[in-house]
């Protein structure tokens, strides 16, 4: 019953024109009622399940990490240092900002503190050197969606906790 009640909700909030956000809100609370289980109840259960998931407390500490790296300047030395390795060569300012990602992709773990660590330092960079703002852009946001293949990252957390895949496995799965 209540998964009927769900994907009905669902569909007809859909078909009639509201957000995705929305119609799903009004499809979770209605099959909360329609089968009976309690909020509170299922926070319960919830918290009990995943209390054991020592794993999910990298996900705050990569995003820690990310935010020190943009404080303390790392960032900006790591990204100067690439661009002058790899700056000489044609089209070098853009496998350097390639690069700059790749390597903080290892060490934040997160493609979203990719770009917004690095990533507005290799767009000035490039914008300085002369090359298209669309262009600079579409090189930050294509060089940070590697993040979550370079290993540690977030989603193999996240994929290591819901399936119970070894965590260690799907690291070395990244670096090869």
């Amino acid at each position: 019953m209540g998964k009927i009640v769900f994907f009905l909700t669902f569909g007809t909030m859909f078909v009639l024109g509201y957000p995705i956000v929305f119609s799903m809100i009004a499809a979770g609370i209605l099959y909360f009622l329609a089968t009976g289980i309690s909020l509170p109840n299922l926070l319960d259960i919830l918290t009990i399940q995943f209390s054991g998931q020592y794993v999910l407390i990298s996900v705050p500490l990569f995003i820690f990490t990310a935010n020190v790296m943009n404080d303390c300047e790392i960032t900006t030395k790591l990204f100067d240092f690439i661009k002058k390795a790899l700056g000489g060569i044609r089209g070098g300012l853009g496998y350097a900002n390639i690069a700059a990602s790749i390597i903080f992709a290892g060490m934040s773990g997160s493609e979203i503190a990719d770009v917004s660590g690095i990533g507005s330092i290799e767009i000035k960079a490039m914008l300085d050197e002369g090359y298209d703002g669309p262009f600079a852009c579409a090189v930050t946001a294509a060089s940070a969606t590697i993040g979550p293949i370079i290993s540690p990252s977030i989603p193999m957390v996240i994929y290591s906790m819901l399936t119970g895949t070894s965590l260690g496995y799907l690291f070395l799965a990244g670096v090869s």
